[in-house]
């Protein structure tokens, strides 16, 4: 029996057309539906408003910019209040006043821990901690004591 020394090669061709076609496929596809859905995305009117204006990705960075400068979340709008107020009026009249506000606004309630937090450390830091904490009673349950007691460790 002799065999042959010429080296034998896989059945059919590594990559006929069709293969060549797929894998090209495969590779250039994902690609092409993520950047044409990026695309896409950018020049949908997300305001709501019937203006035909549309917003191109190179406008993104600047229009975030100045629509956070115009437009903020109500949260972080009476936060800012009552830190200024904080500055010139003890801790219970602004505790008093964002209990007033979550109780005019609901939606605020979700925010109400974290602003009374806020508020605590930012007492801490002009009041000193015992006198900070003599102003704590429940407003959010008791976020304006823990905001004290975190900015005292």
């Amino acid at each position: 029996m002799k065999h042959s020394t010429i080296p034998q090669t896989r059945r059919g061709h590594r990559g006929g057309p069709a293969r060549r076609i797929g894998r090209t496929l495969a590779l250039v596809l994902p690609v092409f539906l993520v950047l044409s859905g990026t695309l896409a995305v950018t020049r949908v009117n997300w305001t709501g408003s019937s203006s035909s204006s549309v917003l191109m990705a190179s406008d993104v960075s600047s229009a975030s910019v100045s629509s956070k400068a115009v437009s903020r979340a109500p949260q972080d709008v009476l936060r800012d209040q009552l830190m200024t107020e904080l500055q010139d009026k003890n801790p219970g009249v602004v505790l008093t006043h964002l209990q007033q506000a979550v109780n005019g606004h609901p939606s605020l309630a979700r925010h109400c821990g974290s602003i009374a937090r806020a508020l605590g450390k930012a007492a801490v830091r002009i009041y000193g901690p015992s006198r900070a904490q003599s102003y704590a009673r429940p407003v959010c349950d008791t976020s304006f004591a823990s905001g004290v007691l975190t900015a005292q460790g």
